[in-house]
């Protein structure tokens, strides 16, 4: 009896069927925290401080990209790329293959000379930013012959310290502003937006671990403002790294906040800096492929093959904006868990007020039972936590390094606030060294270098249980107490 043959779209559908059953049972560990049938054993089982969770719905559409074997960037981007502008309420959101390639892009950008010149970042021109963070927010100004300008950060919130903007401006060289929302936190933007309005100042929202965070401020009119961070500035990046809010393995975006017509110069420096804007597989969207003359080539030289900028290569593949579709569908719920975890960790922890300062949103003056007290400035911050940070009070009976530690020894996952004060790391030490002026330094930086010897922060992403969480509440309790 000979076998039955099945068609390409029945072996397909059988395909995804197994596919999902396959998932299911591999994967049950990254499925969000509130679905998971606990295996958990303190002590043994690791609490990450971050990481992937998805379900069968993202391997099945990862699976589904494959056997279409489009590959390069395509029709899934297109549709994530749309989704995400959506979600942000921006006008356009590009994608790339990391957070800190975003930033480069993002950055890169504005050094077009199709920018008027008085707003076109130079070599020389100063960007302003903040002394602790994570590096990638900071190395494209370096790459692309700017100086960065370092203001101190808040240890409270982990941001930029914005009393100093005024000081760090000079006129002429001051070009923009680009800072980080730490830790989901959204930095000060009322002061910061109307400080680049003044000025008529770029400002580079690094949303990287900010993803659906909102601030609120008065507007002109008095009326409060709410939108989510990565949609005030000029343009925003995102990482969709697998520690971050939503993730394609790898990938980013940078987002095109108002002004469309930073979209080709974002997607030229993307795509090797050519002055052709037809996405893959398209040609002669202009009308005019063959009519083209720029640079000192002939008239008629492929349009496709014309580059108006020193580019790189930086896009994803189609099969990760296919799993970053349904991630984003799970967004929403995503953001709210981080939200309760980070106020479930609070509450644990809050009779330890005397030994750990506990960071604070932005605006936000005192915590109480899980409602927040408010500064007076009308502006408040609601974020979507990347991570829950502490700092070690020097009054406590054991300093940072001991704290972070004995949390490893517990096998709960910790993280320092990435970098530290920057300024004191090897790199930007040589750099200093090897080119004087490379970068400027406002004050002491007092608050970056608490940050750097006080700072720790624990993990509340989706896929952790209650019972991880009431671990690591344990376990700190037990640390303190025993000293």
């Amino acid at each position: 009896m000979g076998s039955i043959v099945k068609t390409p779209e029945e072996l397909r559908a059988e395909i995804l069927r197994l596919t999902r059953e396959y998932s299911k049972q591999v994967h049950r560990d990254q499925r969000p925290g509130s679905e998971i049938v606990s295996s958990f054993k303190p002590g043994e089982t690791m609490v990450p401080y971050a990481g992937r969770v998805f379900t069968e719905d993202e391997v099945e559409a990862g699976v589904r990209s494959m056997l279409d074997f489009w590959l390069t960037l395509g029709p899934e981007g297109e549709e994530f790329e749309r989704l995400l502008a959506e979600f942000l309420g921006v006008k356009r959101s590009i994608l790339v293959n990391s957070g800190s390639s975003a930033n480069l892009v993002a950055l890169s950008s504005l050094t077009s000379h199709k920018i008027p010149d008085e707003k076109r970042i130079r070599p020389g021109d100063e960007v302003i930013t903040c002394a602790a963070g994570f590096p990638t927010t900071v190395g494209p100004i370096i790459q692309n012959g700017a100086v960065p300008v370092f203001l101190d950060n808040v240890p409270a919130t982990g941001n930029v310290d914005v009393s100093a903007l005024e000081e760090a401006f000079v006129s002429g060289k001051t070009k923009a502003v680009m800072c980080a929302h730490t830790l989901g936190n959204p930095f000060q933007l009322d002061a910061v937006l109307s400080f680049c309005e003044r000025h008529d100042l770029w400002l580079i929202e690094d949303n990287c671990d900010a993803l659906g965070s909102t601030y609120t401020r008065r507007g002109s009119n008095g009326e409060k403002q709410t939108q989510v961070t990565g949609s005030w500035g000029d343009l925003s990046t995102q990482s969709f790294y697998p520690p971050h809010h939503l993730t394609l393995g790898e990938g980013g975006a940078i987002n095109i906040v108002r002004r469309v017509t930073l979209k080709v110069l974002v997607e030229s420096f993307r795509d090797w800096g050519r002055d052709c804007w037809c996405a893959s597989g398209k040609e002669n969207t202009c009308n005019k492929r063959f009519d083209w003359q720029l640079g000192d080539l002939p008239r008629g030289y492929d349009h496709k093959y014309i580059y108006s900028h020193i580019g790189y290569n930086l896009k994803p593949l189609d099969p990760q904006a296919a799993i970053g579709i349904k991630q984003l569908e799970k967004l929403p719920q995503f953001v709210e868990a981080r939200k309760a975890n980070w106020q479930y960790l609070r509450a644990g922890l809050a009779e330890f007020n005397e030994f750990f300062e506990f960071s604070l949103p932005t605006h936000a003056t005192g915590w109480h039972d899980g409602a927040f007290q408010w500064d007076a400035s009308g502006c408040q911050s609601d974020p979507s936590w990347f991570g829950f940070m502490l700092l070690v009070r020097p009054s406590a009976p054991f300093g940072r390094t001991h704290f972070a530690k004995a949390l490893d020894e517990a096998r709960i996952g910790n993280r320092m606030l990435f970098g530290g004060n920057l300024v004191r790391q090897p790199a930007f030490v040589q750099l200093l060294k090897d080119k004087p002026g490379a970068f400027r330094v406002m004050g002491e930086l007092k608050g970056a270098d608490r940050i750097m010897n006080e700072a720790v922060f624990l993990g509340v992403y989706p896929g952790l249980t209650r019972e991880m969480l009431d671990y690591v509440i344990d376990v700190i309790g037990r640390l303190v107490r025993t000293k």
